[in-house]
């Protein structure tokens, strides 16, 4: 984590990174996915805003006061809006502004951007907020033991540029280190000792990088029904791979390449890109495509 002068530090929330085009109340996900239909809600609060495009984060907070809950996020997938049963609300956390008008901000420096992000957000609608920043680093740590729904902290240099991708110069600190894969095939007997196989592509090509350990409770049923079996044989994966070096292989039903799940990660394997113990599943990332979770980002 940045500690030098010339660093802004900001809360890392747990939710979908999405834009917001305020006047034509239009919100997408980092990757261009339409998500207007889904968070109409968010997208109606936009059209309060001055005519910009906002970078942030949707989060779902609980309406009980308890915390924020990342999973209430993919119960949307599919809907128009809220349920009237739902026990959150979708609140719009944004830390930068790309664009004014018809004006494009990306290349102003970082500390401009924050002052006008602040000043598009002023008297806004409750669930449209600009997340906190301080440059002092004790500050940014108690807010991730403080906050609910922090995951980490996210530097950014003051005079810096915006520059979307991997390359975008932005430092993240996560409590717990974490990285995506995608779910390519089912393994285990009985419930209690059901484990995904992962993947993930290199130069185009989809491959087996680990197995999970066995899935929570709390996630077999929202990981279950978003697989499909793919119509292929039980295939075989060396055990050594897997995290199981006292096993000579692992049997496993393939299913369709369609699901990205979120995994806590220790430690590389021996073979670069794959794991040499078994990841523990943190949960679905509804707002991930299969097609960028590649090795070579």
């Amino acid at each position: 984590m940045p500690e030098a002068q010339g660093w802004s530090l900001e809360p890392k929330w747990d939710g979908w990174r999405c834009q917001i085009h305020t006047a034509t109340r239009r919100v997408w996900s980092r990757h261009g996915t339409d998500l207007s239909r889904a968070f109409s809600d968010v997208a109606a609060a936009a059209a309060a805003l001055p005519d910009a495009v906002l970078d942030g984060e949707l989060v779902a907070v609980l309406d009980d006061g308890s915390g924020v809950a990342f999973d209430r996020l993919q119960s949307r997938a599919g809907r128009r809006g809220p349920r009237r049963d739902a026990d959150f609300t979708v609140h719009a956390a944004f830390f930068d502004v790309l664009a004014v008008g018809d004006t494009d901000w990306r290349r102003r420096p970082y500390a401009e951007r924050r002052l006008e992000l602040l000043r598009l957000l002023d008297a806004g609608p409750a669930i449209l907020r600009p997340v906190p920043a301080t440059e002092d680093a004790g500050q940014a740590l108690e807010w991730v033991g403080a906050l609910a729904g922090v995951e980490g902290l996210v530097g950014k240099r003051t005079l810096g540029p915006y520059a979307a991708g991997l390359a975008s110069g932005w430092v993240k600190w996560r409590e717990r280190p974490t990285t995506e894969a995608v779910v390519i095939g089912v393994t285990g007997t009985s419930p209690a000792t059901q484990a995904l196989v992962l993947g993930r592509s290199r130069g185009g090509r989809m491959r087996a990088v680990g197995v999970s350990l066995p899935l929570a409770p709390h996630l077999r049923p929202a990981v279950a029904p978003l697989l499909h079996a793919s119509g292929e044989e039980m295939r075989e994966l060396p055990g050594a791979l897997c995290g199981l070096p006292g096993v000579d292989v692992v049997r496993f039903w393939p299913v369709r390449a369609e699901v990205v799940v979120e995994i806590e990660v220790d430690r590389p394997g021996k073979e670069p890109g794959r794991y040499g113990y078994r990841p523990r599943v943190r949960r679905v990332r509804g707002d991930l495509s299969p097609d960028l979770v590649d090795d070579e980002q």
